[in-house]
């Protein structure tokens, strides 16, 4: 699934995602700071491994999330929602994209997470009253 120029950009403004987990039917969110890797179509974020979500998602990879432009005018609204699975990160260059993102990570001890994009839908007002750029498929 190749993403949307307009769908990237979106993604590589912001910084901060809603990640969306669930196991045996308790939903659980958490906000994670991120970087994005482009050729491979997932985000890069840091958490400990004794945290809620990341609990959740060694029982349940597959995940959805969101990130959202706050505004509260209509026709500025941005926002996209995806789905996709986390896996613990050990690749040296998805480490180094996230840090040089957020270069003070290099001072906390925490694990590298990525979570690879199955499904986005962006949503644009600026491009037309409820302007959706969908791509992947819903699991």
């Amino acid at each position: 699934m190749e993403i949307d120029k307009k769908i990237v950009d979106f993604i590589t403004q912001h910084h901060v995602l809603t990640l969306a987990t669930s196991v045996d039917n308790i939903p659980y969110t958490a906000n994670c700071f991120y970087a994005y890797d482009e050729p491979s179509r997932c985000f890069i974020f840091s958490s400990d491994e004794d945290t809620r979500h990341i609990a959740d998602v060694q029982k349940n990879t597959l995940v959805a999330g969101s990130i959202v432009l706050e505004t509260n005018t209509v026709g500025k609204i941005q926002g996209l929602q995806f789905q996709g699975v986390i896996e613990k990160n050990i690749d040296d260059n998805i480490k180094k994209k996230y840090l040089k993102r957020f270069p003070y990570a290099r001072l906390m001890e925490t694990t590298l997470w990525t979570l690879k994009l199955s499904f986005v839908k962006y949503t644009d007002n600026r491009l037309g009253f409820g302007k959706k750029l969908i791509q992947g498929t819903v699991k």
